[in-house]
């Protein structure tokens, strides 16, 4: 554990937990929705949540997204943006019929695990997927195989598993999951199926990963671990989950600072902070200038990994932008040369 900054500890503290908050995925998932605006124009119409932050939905609302549930809703011959989390193929093909330009933010790290169920379904494997039924990216990962892929949520599950040959199945997983209880499900598995193939690299996500290791080296030191998330958003719960499990006496999650009890810090010395893969980091601030208006001014930042990786916008929106920039360099040079005639 290093500390990366740290004030010295009078009393009631904070610490602050590093890696947290936008994780490569969501950067690149809230710049598609922004530059898209920019460029076509609002309204822009995004199915589902683009990512599960209430914060960042009605930011980008205001700046004139549309949020639907379906394709349905888009009016034809619009723009239709796929949120983060990944959409089925079938999802492709409904707003091919509306005619719908779809511009596909999926994270890249989900769209790894899809290439995984196709290409083990195409080896005719049964695919256990280890993931929380009804989220958006177990749907969008059971939708690329479902002949194939049966549904595997949480260690319980584990056995009422049936496959048709032992020594054809794998386990893939939703990547936002909690990292102990997925090895304590695929544990619980290879009691039942010894020859259960793991996929070729793990499939909870970097920053998932690297969020919940920092919060389990704070845990025990807090008397309270504050999460900064939505209650939609798996891996902001998850971390909560994690805090407590680590020894943390009490774990809140909020969206907002204006969410926190007074009766949560009563009595309390040290604070845990942290927050999910879709917060912003002023939320986290706000909750900060909060703790310490309640006497928790010292802050030490915990740090356990240094994350640099960044993702490209989609190719679609990518093409369109540059397309845009070459046409107003020409009208540029247009103009330029007309005054030069003049």
């Amino acid at each position: 554990m290093t500390e990366a900054q740290a004030t010295p500890q009078t009393g009631k503290r904070v610490l602050l937990a590093k890696p947290r908050g936008y994780c490569a995925g969501v950067d690149r998932a809230v710049q598609t929705v922004q530059e898209a605006l920019k460029l076509y124009g609002a309204p822009i119409y995004v199915r589902k949540q683009i990512v599960h932050n209430k914060h960042v939905v009605s930011t980008l609302e205001r700046q004139g997204a549309v949020f639907v549930e379906e394709n349905e809703e888009v009016p034809e011959g619009s723009t239709v943006i796929f949120s983060a989390h990944g959409v089925a193929p079938e999802v492709y093909e409904q707003a091919k019929s509306r005619s719908l330009k779809a511009i596909d933010a999926t994270c890249p790290l989900v769209t790894k695990v899809h290439h995984e169920a196709r290409r083990f379904a195409a080896d005719d494997y049964d695919i256990l997927l280890i993931g929380h039924e009804g989220h958006e990216e177990v749907v969008g990962t059971a939708g690329e195989a479902p002949a194939h892929i049966q549904l595997v949520d949480g260690p319980d599950d584990a056995d009422k598993v049936t496959v048709r040959d032992p020594e054809k199945v794998v386990w893939l997983s939703q990547t936002t999951l909690s990292v102990d209880e997925t090895m304590e499900t695929v544990a619980r598995l290879k009691r039942r199926l010894p020859l259960l193939q793991s996929p070729p690299s793990d499939d909870i996500c970097y920053a998932t990963q690297n969020r919940q290791h920092v919060v389990k080296e704070i845990a025990a030191d807090c008397d309270v671990v504050i999460v900064v998330g939505s209650r939609n958003s798996s891996n902001s719960v998850r971390l909560v989950e994690v805090a407590v499990d680590a020894g943390a006496r009490a774990g809140y999650l909020v969206d907002y600072a204006s969410e926190i009890s007074d009766e949560w810090l009563a009595g309390a010395e040290t604070v845990g902070l942290t927050s999910g893969a879709s917060v912003p980091e002023d939320l986290v601030m706000e909750v900060l200038d909060h703790l310490a208006a309640r006497g928790f001014a010292d802050v030490t930042e915990v740090t356990t990994a240094d994350e640099r990786l960044t993702f490209a916008l989609p190719q679609e929106l990518r093409r369109d932008m540059k397309a845009a920039a070459r046409a107003a360099a020409q009208q540029t040079d247009a103009l330029a040369a007309s005054g030069a005639n003049g």
